[in-house]
């Protein structure tokens, strides 16, 4: 059988069993995109025209809804229409890591409501398997999905070898994960997709321990299947719509290689 990183997104869309998944290939087919925006910006205008102004090149926009100072329902709805404007998934970047009973009101309740409006959210499995049941009852019956983060981009990270491989064990036992949080393909067994953080069109890092990698490493040598790009596309002095279609081309540019001649 083929390798899931030598199939078409559109393959992989027929084939999966999961509707979200579905949906999301859908997405990237139609726009040519395996792009998502971290949106790490702390108000509500700058997250909202953010949003808008990348929408058409990005498949997924990553949120992490509680830096956000002046969060409220309003801006939920108005992310919810802009998904719906510029055809993209909202991934809310929670990093949940409590007890199942625990994740379950965090996700389903509380000031943010994540669940009502998140497409996509993400959880450390260091309470073990009780964390993805705890967010698969409020989470499945509303078509969620989870990535589990079995790497991280961060120097020193501790997420490696036998934490990372029980992750991708738990991911395959569970079908309310979707995928992961990685630099790379980790499984065959299932169809399984992965997000990579921390890719930068040259590569290169910060002063707090983030590491850049390319889009080709990632996608085309590591198999990987959505980059994840934050502060390479805005800020000061960033022209940040060209930038997005830049890291757009880059980053589709690198599947069709992986996927090689026709």
């Amino acid at each position: 059988m083929a390798s899931y990183s030598q199939k078409t997104y559109a393959q992989r869309g027929k084939e999966h069993a999961h509707p979200l998944v579905k949906e999301l290939f859908a997405i990237m087919e139609r726009k040519q995109s395996n792009l998502s925006l971290a949106a790490d910006v702390s108000t509500k205008a700058e997250l909202l025209a953010l949003a808008d102004t990348v929408g058409p090149y990005i498949c997924v926009l990553k949120t992490h809804i509680d830096v956000v100072s002046d969060f409220d329902a309003d801006l939920v709805e108005r992310l919810q229409e802009l998904a719906a404007k510029h055809d993209f998934l909202i991934f809310e970047d929670r990093k949940f890591a409590d007890i199942g009973n625990t994740v379950k009101l965090q996700y389903g309740g509380g000031i943010y409501r994540i669940a009502d409006w998140a497409h996509i959210t993400n959880c450390h499995v260091i309470p073990g398997e009780g964390i993805i049941q705890g967010l698969a009852e409020v989470g499945k019956p509303k078509g969620r999905g989870l990535l589990l983060l079995a790497e991280m981009s961060s120097a020193g990270m501790l997420a490696t070898g036998a934490y990372t491989d029980k992750n991708v064990e738990m991911a395959i036992a569970n079908d309310f994960v979707i995928g992961f949080i990685g630099s790379r393909r980790f499984t065959e067994e299932r169809d399984l997709i992965t997000m990579t953080p921390g890719v930068g069109l040259h590569a290169s890092g910060d002063a707090l321990g983030q590491q850049y990698r390319t889009p080709t490493k990632i996608i085309t040598e590591n198999g990987s299947d959505i980059i994840i790009v934050g502060r390479g596309i805005y800020g000061p002095g960033k022209d940040t719509a060209a930038e997005a279609q830049r890291y757009r081309e880059a980053g589709w540019t690198a599947y069709l290689n992986r996927l090689g001649p026709k």
